[in-house]
């Protein structure tokens, strides 16, 4: 006997497809949709899930991370890699004159983010534009002082980068091992107004007063050096650093802190770009957007490799009400007195390449200075 050939209606199919979907729910189109790749070269800590795990979520993006300590080191990557490699350069305000000028990044539209959210300090931050046209959108920042072990040393102890030769830290003054911060410091030390704009007599008195203190080091460290260092007790002080690292060690229990001298701090700034060439231009545009929005800010002042002082205005709100602690701790309280003061009254001096001598000329004496 023949089999009677019978075709399933629509509405049977219809039923079927539906059946198949609720028993795989995670089926999705978005789900489905092919994941993006965005290529991110930063200081350690930018691709981690605590800042970029709800952007990937709701992108479906897959950050993939390149870390470098240092402008120099970055500089160098780029160099050796083809245009594109990176969608997203996080880099030092002071280096982005020179990936502009090496056509590293992409030119960006200052309509497509909100700066006048931002601190008018950072609207038009320095290095930043250049003939009217927008390279870098500002991120984070913080202050450079002298970070110290508060059981052996007192704030007021601190108030001076003459502390730095104090008998009590022979043996045990730190180095973070980058000679823009470190020369800056003993060059606000000297009394120069702007750090990094020496005449050939003030360069030299910096190399001199720097040469002095080398008796005083016990040792010169990269990050995660600086970090165990100062937890340890290994190092009593430490040059060139900031809250960007006593932060980290403050919040998890340590007995450190940072304080900004009465000859002044220095400021670091990070910035985020788009990488010449970028084949993911699209996302990478909302990438900067997201971490300049009050909720991705709040996340990167709150960075658990290392926090930082946020230029977007909602961004200190959102804080205040996500982390009130946190934002006490940093002094990012609105309608109290501030980080942002520090820099209104003068105290803070924006980190810089040198003026009147080439990068090589620091970096030729930093080498000396370690290796005397």
């Amino acid at each position: 006997m023949t089999a009677k050939l019978t075709h399933p209606t629509r509405r049977a199919l219809l039923k079927s497809a539906a059946g198949a979907a609720l028993a795989t729910p995670f089926l999705s189109i978005r789900a489905a949709a092919e994941t993006v790749n965005l290529s991110m070269l930063a200081w350690y800590g930018h691709a981690e899930p605590d800042v970029v795990g709800e952007f990937e979520e709701l992108h479906n993006v897959k950050f993939i991370p390149k870390y470098y300590t240092g402008g120099d080191n970055m500089l160098g990557l780029i160099a050796q890699s083809p245009p594109g490699t990176y969608d997203v350069i996080l880099s030092d305000a002071e280096y982005v004159q020179q990936l502009n000028a090496a056509g590293y990044i992409e030119e960006l539209d200052p309509n497509d983010y909100a700066f006048d959210d931002f601190f008018p300090e950072f609207q038009r931050f320095p290095g930043h534009w250049k003939d009217g046209k927008l390279y870098s959108v500002i991120t984070r920042f913080g202050f450079l002082g002298i970070s110290y072990n508060a059981e052996v040393l007192s704030e007021s102890d601190a108030a001076s980068y003459n502390i730095f030769g104090d008998s009590r830290l022979t043996g045990k003054l730190g180095h973070f091992d980058w000679h823009l911060p470190n020369l800056g410091q003993i060059s606000l030390l000297n009394g120069n107004p702007d750090p990094f704009d020496l005449s050939d007599e003030a360069w030299q008195q910096v190399q001199d007063s720097t040469m002095a203190l080398r008796g005083q080091v016990g040792g010169f460290f990269d990050y995660g050096g600086t970090f165990s260092s100062l937890k340890n007790g290994q190092m009593t002080a430490f040059a060139g650093i900031g809250d960007w690292i006593t932060g980290v060690l403050e919040k998890n229990g340590a007995n450190v802190r940072t304080a900004i001298p009465e000859e002044g701090g220095l400021q670091w700034t990070e910035s985020f770009s788009i990488g010449k060439g970028s084949r993911n231009q699209e996302m990478a545009r909302k990438w900067i957007q997201y971490i300049t929005s009050p909720e991705g800010q709040a996340k990167s002042a709150d960075m658990a490799a290392y926090p930082a002082l946020i230029p977007n205005k909602k961004g200190w709100v959102q804080l205040n009400d996500a982390n009130p602690a946190e934002a006490k701790r940093q002094n990012m309280v609105l309608g109290s007195r501030n980080a942002i003061d520090l820099i209104r009254e003068g105290r803070i001096k924006y980190r810089q390449l040198p003026v009147q001598q080439s990068l090589e000329d620091w970096n030729d004496f930093w080498s000396d200075y370690k290796g005397a």
